[in-house]
């Protein structure tokens, strides 16, 4: 039997970064926010910087990760993990938490992967607090239970999931690929969508379908299984429920990614960090056309705030698009399935 333990008691640190600012200085120590961190890498270029003497207060406060440590957000974005794999110095914000297996009783490239299974993040998810901005408090971090198998099992496991990341990552470079295949198919094809060499009708989106927000879903409402849930990113999850019976167009409405743009399949529920659009005119637009016509114009102009970036159905009124006859958009949704 796999024995449990909290992330307190796996590790011998459990803190988080600099409860201040430091000043950019623009060259010197990087200084690391959620933004900068990846579960597969650090932004050591695009990060702030900071002198040599704020760096040594940080390290004083247990602020500057080593080798080994695990880094995960807890405020804003929760629920990045990146295990340090650099011996080059560096300080995090406090939005990171720092924590560093006991090395006799956790492997961290395990510890890692336990921290982004859906299961510990929904643990970790449930404790977040607060309104304006999202947050798990470090002591409810602690207390997160993980599975600990003894020390070489956790290096077996680890090493057969880095296999596995190893091929979704080609899995991920060979869909881009074919993305990017696809979109020189969409200009070949259409032409560009700002220049519409071929004198197309111009139509509003609102014209040939229906933008529509559904009752957001609560982690806590999440299921192991039934039918997937998209969201601001994507795949999120299981609902016993569902809210499309057809694949559908999804627009991300809030957060750093708002304006992406993807298809949900058939049978699953959008929650409301994505809008969906709903009863396209089948005489008039495919899916595949409206998904690449809307990623090749863009939706910059639809969103609203800064601080809180959002697309409403109001700010997609102003979005046009040109609009050919819908046998040339059946093509190229044929051409896309058969690539």
């Amino acid at each position: 039997m796999i024995s449990t333990a909290t992330i307190e008691e796996a590790c011998d640190l459990v803190t988080d970064g600099t409860h201040y600012t430091p000043k950019n200085i623009g060259r010197g120590i990087p200084f690391l926010t959620v933004k900068d961190v990846t579960d597969d890498a650090l932004d050591f270029i695009g990060c702030s910087f900071i002198s040599d003497n704020d760096f040594r207060l940080a390290k004083a406060g247990n602020s500057a990760p080593q080798r080994g440590d695990i880094l995960f957000s807890k405020d804003g974005t929760v629920g990045k993990v990146h295990v340090v794999s650099t011996d080059k110095p560096f300080a995090v914000l406090s939005s990171l938490a720092i924590l560093r297996p006991k090395p006799d009783l956790v492997d961290p490239k395990y510890f890692g992967f336990v921290l982004r299974s859906p299961r510990v993040l929904d643990d970790a998810l449930k404790r977040k607090t607060g309104s304006a901005i999202r947050r798990v408090i470090l002591s409810d971090l602690k207390s997160v239970r993980v599975p600990l198998p003894p020390l070489p099992e956790q290096r077996q496991i680890a090493a057969i999931l880095d296999r596995t990341d190893a091929l979704r990552a080609k899995r991920r470079a060979a869909l881009a690929q074919l993305d990017t295949l696809t979109q020189s198919i969409f200009l070949d094809t259409f032409g560009s969508v700002r220049d519409n060499p071929n004198g197309w009708q111009v139509v509003a989106l609102t014209d040939v379908c229906s933008p529509k927000q559904w009752p957001t879903i609560s982690t806590s409402d999440l299921t192991p299984s039934g039918f997937p849930v998209y969201g601001a990113n994507g795949h999120i999850g299981f609902y016993s429920d569902f809210n499309h019976e057809h694949s559908t167009v999804l627009i991300t409405c809030r957060g750093a990614t708002c304006g992406t743009i993807n298809v949900s399949p058939p049978r699953c529920y959008v929650t409301g960090n994505a809008m969906s659009l709903d009863d396209p005119d089948p005489k008039r637009i495919c899916i595949a056309y409206l998904e690449h016509v809307l990623r090749a114009r863009g939706l910059a102009d639809a969103i609203s705030g800064t601080a809180q970036p959002q697309i409403t159905r109001q700010g997609l009124l102003p979005v046009r698009f040109p609009l050919p006859p819908i046998d040339l958009q059946l093509q190229f949704g044929s051409c896309r399935e058969s690539g």
